[in-house]
C-alpha cells in the first residue's frame, strides 16, 4: 500500500500532468475563420467612423470587442482586392487585373486560404460572391472551397450573372444561384440567403476547424433592399448632421441622397444578418475560438460620408482604397485595441497562416506580412514596408491612377507615362490625412525615392507570369460540362456590357471534341444571317431563317485540342452581334 506522502505527490503529478496537457492543448487548438467582407461599402457606412445617420448596432459591438486597424488598405475595386484577400499577393501576380474584360479570373495555380487552411484539417464554404473565375478551373470548388453558395460575376443583375440579369429591377430577391457548380432556386433577400447558408454551414461543421467566408454582395449595385428597411431611411437627408466637423464633405445631389438612403438599408440588413450570425456562435459555445475578421472591398462607388477622405470607389486616393478592418478572436486577442501600422488584404492570408499553424506557399513571392506580431504589441520594424495601388480597364497605365505609399507619405500619378516628376502628387498622411496639400514641389526627394520605388514594383508586376498569360477558361473538362462562357469574362472591346454590336473573344483550352453549341443573345434576332463561331483557324458558321428567337445552335461541331480566343457572333444586315452568353457541351 502506497503511503500518504506517495498518495499526495502523485496526485500533484497528476493534476500538473493534467493541466500541462490542457494548456498544450489549447495552445494547439486552432481557431474557426471567418472572414466578413461587404461590397462597395465605405470607410465612412458605419456608425463607429461616424455617420450619424446608418444604423449599424451589431458591426459597432464588434469594432468595440476587436483590434482595429485604423490604417488598413485595399485594392480601388473589387476583384482585385479579393485575389489579394484570398493570396496574399498584388492581384497582377495572380492574373486579376479588371473586373470584366476578361481580366478577373484569377489562375488556378494559385494558393488561396482556403488551400492553406486545409493542410490544417479545415472544412471549408463560401457564401455570396466570388468574382474570381465562374468558370473551370477557378472557381470557388477548384481553389480549395468545400461548399459554395454564390451569384456569377462581380454582381447579381449584372451581365455576367445569366441567372439573375434578367430579373432586372428584383434580380436580389428569389435568385437562382450556384450552389456547387449547380443551379439551385432559393427564396428571400439575397443578403439574407447568404447569411443563412453560412450559418448552415457552420452549424454542419462546427465540430471541427472551420473557414467560412461570407461575401456580402451588398451594398452594390443595383441597389435593391427589402421596403422595411427601406422605410427606416426614406426621410432621412444623408448630407445633413455633419455641422461644425471641418472635414471635406462632398456635395451630394439628390440621386446621391436617394443612394444614400438605399444603401443605409442595405448596411443595416448586413448588420441584422451578422447580428443573426454571431448569436449562433454563442449558442453553439464557439464563440470564444472563432476568428472573426469584418472587412469591405473598397470605398463607396457614390458621393457620401466618407470620414472626410477624398475619392470613393476606383480611386488611389484614401478614400477608394482606406477601408474598416476588425480582428476579434475572444480565446488569444485582448478586445478593444487600436493598431494604427498601415497593413493591407494582403495581410490576411500570412497573418491566418501563423494563427492556424499551417504553412504559407513557400514557391512564391507573398507580398503581405502577418499582423500577428503587432496585434501581440511586439516592437515591428516595418520602415521598408510600402504599398502599391493602381486602377485602371484592362491593364495598368502608367502614371494614371496608380500609386505608392510609404512611411506616412503617399506618392499619387494622375498623369501621363512621360510625366515629369512636377506633374505628380505627394501628401503627408500624418499632417494631411484628406490629402489636401501636394507637397511635390516642396519635397522633390521624397518624390523621387517614391517613384523609383513605384516604378520598380510597377515592372515586376507587370512582368507577371499570371498576367503575361493571361488565366484560360477550360472547355470540355469532365469538371464542368456543359460550360457557360458568359461576358464578365469576355474580352477584346473595353466595356463588353450588354451592347448587341460589340467584340468580344473568351480565352479557351479546348478539350478534343464534338461539342453541341448554343448561343443566347440580348435582344431576339432578325432571320437571314448567319451564325459564327472561330477558333485559332477554324470557323464554323451556319445560317439562320428563324425570325424574332434569342437562342441559336451549332449542333456536332468537332473541335480539336487547342489553346485559342473563342469569338462568335450573328452576322445580318450589316451588323455583328455578339451573344450574351455561349453554353459549350462536350458530347463524347
Amino acid at each position: 500500500m502506497k503511503s500518504r506522502i506517495e498518495n499526495v505527490v502523485l496526485l500533484a503529478f497528476s493534476i500538473l500532468t493534467l493541466c500541462t496537457t490542457a494548456t498544450y492543448a489549447q495552445e494547439q487548438e486552432r481557431p474557426n475563420v471567418i472572414i466578413i467582407i461587404t461590397d462597395d461599402q465605405g470607410y465612412g457606412d458605419l456608425g463607429i467612423t461616424g455617420n450619424p445617420h446608418v444604423q449599424t448596432p451589431v458591426i459597432d459591438q464588434l469594432a468595440t470587442e476587436s483590434v482595429r486597424f485604423n490604417n488598413f488598405y485595399v485594392s480601388p475595386v473589387c476583384a482585385p482586392t479579393r485575389s489579394s484577400l484570398m493570396t496574399g499577393r498584388y492581384s497582377l501576380r495572380t492574373g486579376v487585373r479588371d473586373t470584366y474584360n476578361g481580366g478577373a479570373i484569377m489562375a488556378s495555380n494559385e494558393v488561396t486560404i482556403a488551400e492553406m487552411l486545409k493542410q490544417g484539417g479545415y472544412t471549408t464554404g463560401v457564401f455570396g460572391k466570388w468574382h474570381l473565375g465562374d468558370n473551370y478551373p477557378s472557381r470557388p470548388s477548384d481553389q480549395g472551397f468545400d461548399e459554395s453558395v454564390i451569384h456569377l460575376s462581380g454582381g447579381m443583375g449584372q451581365v455576367g450573372d445569366i441567372t439573375t440579369y434578367f430579373k432586372g429591377d428584383t434580380s436580389y430577391f428569389d435568385p437562382v444561384l450556384w450552389h456547387n457548380n449547380q443551379q439551385e432556386a432559393y427564396e428571400g433577400y439575397c443578403s439574407d440567403i447568404f447569411t443563412d447558408q453560412a450559418i448552415q454551414f457552420i452549424e454542419n461543421n462546427k465540430a471541427s476547424p472551420f473557414f467560412c467566408y461570407l461575401s456580402f454582395n451588398a451594398p452594390h449595385t443595383p441597389l435593391q433592399v427589402p421596403n422595411e428597411y427601406y422605410q427606416k431611411y426614406k426621410d432621412i437627408d444623408p448630407a445633413s448632421g455633419f455641422d461644425g466637423d471641418d472635414r471635406p464633405f462632398p456635395e451630394m445631389s439628390e440621386k446621391d441622397k436617394e443612394d444614400a438612403r438605399k444603401i443605409y438599408a442595405m448596411v443595416t440588413n448586413i448588420d441584422d444578418n451578422l447580428g443573426k450570425l454571431f448569436k449562433k456562435l454563442d449558442e453553439l459555445k464557439i464563440s470564444k475560438n472563432t476568428l472573426v475578421v469584418f472587412m469591405t472591398d473598397n470605398g463607396p462607388q457614390q458621393r457620401r460620408y466618407v470620414a472626410g477622405m477624398r475619392g470613393r470607389k476606383g480611386n488611389v486616393y484614401q478614400g477608394g482604397v482606406r477601408v474598416p478592418f476588425y480582428v476579434k478572436y475572444p480565446a488569444v486577442f485582448a478586445q478593444n485595441k487600436d493598431i494604427e501600422t498601415m497593413s493591407a488584404h494582403i495581410d490576411v492570408l500570412p497573418t491566418l497562416a501563423e494563427l492556424c499553424k499551417v504553412d504559407l506557399p513557400q514557391d512564391r513571392k507573398i507580398d503581405g506580412k502577418s499582423l500577428l506580431p503587432l496585434i501581440q504589441g511586439k516592437t515591428v520594424d516595418w520602415a521598408d514596408r510600402s504599398l502599391f495601388f493602381y486602377w485602371t480597364r484592362r491593364y495598368p497605365e502608367p502614371y494614371y491612377n496608380m500609386a505608392l505609399q510609404k512611411d506616412g507619405y503617399k506618392l499619387v500619378g494622375k498623369t501621363n507615362y512621360n510625366a515629369a516628376l512636377e506633374d505628380f502628387e505627394l501628401f503627408n498622411l500624418k499632417t494631411d490625412p484628406y490629402e489636401q496639400h501636394n507637397l511635390v514641389l516642396e519635397d522633390k526627394s521624397k518624390a523621387t525615392t517614391l517613384k523609383l520605388e513605384l516604378d520598380n514594383l510597377y515592372q515586376e508586376l507587370i512582368t507577371s507570369e499570371n498576367l503575361v498569360n493571361q488565366p484560360r477558361i477550360i472547355v470540355g473538362s469532365k469538371a464542368e460540362n456543359p460550360i457557360f462562357l458568359n461576358r464578365n469574362d469576355a474580352g477584346g472591346e473595353r466595356g463588353i456590357w450588354d451592347q448587341e454590336e460589340i467584340y468580344g473573344t473568351w480565352k479557351v483550352s479546348i478539350e478534343e471534341g464534338h461539342y453541341d453549341i448554343r448561343m443566347k443573345f440580348v435582344k431576339p434576332l432578325k432571320a437571314g444571317g448567319r451564325l459564327y463561331l472561330e477558333a485559332n483557324t477554324l470557323v464554323k458558321h451556319q445560317a439562320n431563317s428563324q425570325d424574332q428567337v434569342d437562342v441559336l445552335e451549332l449542333k456536332n461541331v468537332y473541335l480539336p485540342k487547342m489553346d485559342c480566343d473563342l469569338l462568335t457572333h450573328y452576322a445580318v444586315g450589316g451588323k455583328h452581334i455578339m451573344p450574351f452568353w455561349v453554353e459549350m457541351e462536350k458530347m463524347n
